[in-house]
């Protein structure tokens, strides 16, 4: 406890030349504080669009390789570019290279006792035949509720439920006053699909209705008839509509976005759905371009913050270092003493080095908050730069903006990255901890290593 005691009482005495040693090192920790957090919150936005852009397939006409073929169409005539399917949408997502995939599917349905709303008229007859089994649509079926997790739809109290088995479904608010529904009531609804001979198969559902929800969209996504208003959404369970789906069967729309467990997968998995039936003339690939725009100057900024942190910790070693030298030659006879007296090398040493830990530590407290409080401003200024550089290289479209963070980063949207929201993570305390007490006892040992080489008998001889 004495080394411990004597070391906290020396670093009061020597005030002025530790109150120098101390803005060394404030001046490094703070330094440490903005360069670690902008580039851990930079490392988390880069490794999460690396993933999601270098994971996500995309499928699109390969138009030149469609020319170089030979397959311009006559003049006045329209390019009719090949397309994904329906049912190879379905094969595609059945494959051991993907992680997950977002399917969207759509199909037609009608009732004879149901009506829509904006119908003209209820009681609605779908069947227009015996021999023909194609029906006229009156309302969409639906597995599709990211809208629920936006907030622009949702199931109040007393509402029913989410759909949570096969052959279940929602109806909107709108759509179960004008007929008429509750929770629990049985909502027959018929559809029509045709093999690719142009015959038709009549299919129907009986559904439960399990939940009622409001609905906060916008009524119409395009052409102005009741079979698009969004207040006629069917919704059920992606199972529910495609077991009814025959083999080759058409009649109904898919929209598919595939995630691969690894970007590197994107060759094999393309071989794979080249075998099931992908036209020649559409390519597959991930979207290296998107995220080269998007994260380009969030890169620049992390090497820069890199950088410049090694920058400051070598010269505030070095800096530190020849303090300490310094400061240590006017004590050489304290030490001396101390020795004469019996004391061991190591517990001098432990003595040095606890005097610059204790000097660390109340500057690493100070250094925390105001490094935390300047990190914004510093990473708004420094990304601003980096954004009109990339801008006026023409690596960046202009107009778009966005803004992210460590823990909620952008879902899909093609845009810039004009805004960074850092934050002081418990692991980047950690490591800046580290960082401090490192630097601080590389100083001390440089020191202890110089002082212990002399015998106190010298020590107090060069002092008379």
């Amino acid at each position: 406890m004495y080394i411990f005691g004597n070391a906290l009482k020396n670093v009061l005495r020597n005030r002025g030349r530790n109150i120098l040693l101390a803005a060394i090192i404030f001046a490094i920790i703070v330094t440490t504080v903005v360069t670690l957090m902008i580039n851990n919150t930079t490392s988390g936005i880069i490794d999460d669009y690396k993933t999601r852009f270098g994971s996500q397939v995309n499928i699109s006409p390969d138009i030149e390789k469609f020319r170089e073929d030979g397959n311009m169409p006559s003049a006045g005539g329209a390019m009719k570019l090949p397309s994904v399917t329906a049912q190879q949408s379905i094969d595609f997502a059945d494959s051991d290279y993907i992680k997950e995939y977002v399917m969207q599917i759509m199909i037609g349905v009608a009732s004879e006792n149901l009506k829509g709303k904006d119908e003209g008229s209820g009681g609605f007859n779908p069947i227009t035949g015996d021999d023909n089994k194609s029906i006229s649509a009156q309302f969409y079926m639906k597995n599709v509720f990211f809208d629920f997790d936006e907030g622009f739809r949702g199931i109040e109290d007393g509402n029913g439920r989410m759909v949570e088995n096969d052959n279940e479904c929602l109806v909107s608010e709108v759509f179960a006053e004008l007929n008429d529904l509750s929770v629990g009531d049985k909502i027959m609804l018929y559809a029509s699909l045709h093999d690719n001979d142009g015959e038709y198969r009549r299919i129907s559902y009986d559904f439960i209705l399990v939940g009622i929800y409001y609905d906060l969209t916008e009524e119409y996504a395009g052409i102005q008839v009741p079979m698009t208003n969004r207040r006629n959404e069917i919704l059920t369970t992606t199972d529910t509509i495609l077991a009814t789906v025959g083999e080759g069967e058409s009649g109904f729309s898919v929209i598919s976005t595939y995630f691969l467990k690894n970007p590197s997968m994107l060759k094999d998995f393309e071989t794979e759905i080249r075998e099931k039936g992908l036209s020649e003339y559409l390519k597959v690939s991930t979207d290296e371009k998107g995220y080269d725009s998007i994260v380009a100057p969030v890169e620049g900024l992390k090497s820069m913050s890199v950088t410049f942190m090694i920058i400051v910790l070598v010269l505030g070693a070095i800096i530190l270092i020849l303090l300490s030298t310094i400061a240590i030659r006017e004590r050489k006879y304290e030490i001396g003493v101390l020795r004469a007296m019996g004391m061991k090398k190591s517990r001098v040493a432990l003595g040095i080095w606890f005097e610059i830990i204790a000097i660390t530590c109340v500057c690493l407290c100070i250094g925390l908050v105001v490094g935390t409080l300047i990190a914004q401003p510093v990473s708004d200024m420094l990304l601003a730069g980096q954004v009109e550089a990339a801008k006026a290289s023409g690596g960046l479209p202009g107009g778009a903006i966005a803004s992210a963070d460590a823990s909620s980063l952008l879902a899909g949207s093609m845009t810039t990255l004009d805004e960074l929201n850092v934050s002081l993570s418990l692991n980047t305390i950690f490591e800046i901890i580290v960082i401090a007490l490192t630097l601080a006892s590389v100083a001390g040992l440089a020191v202890i290593s110089k002082i212990t080489k002399y015998e106190p008998i010298k020590i107090l001889m060069e002092r008379n």
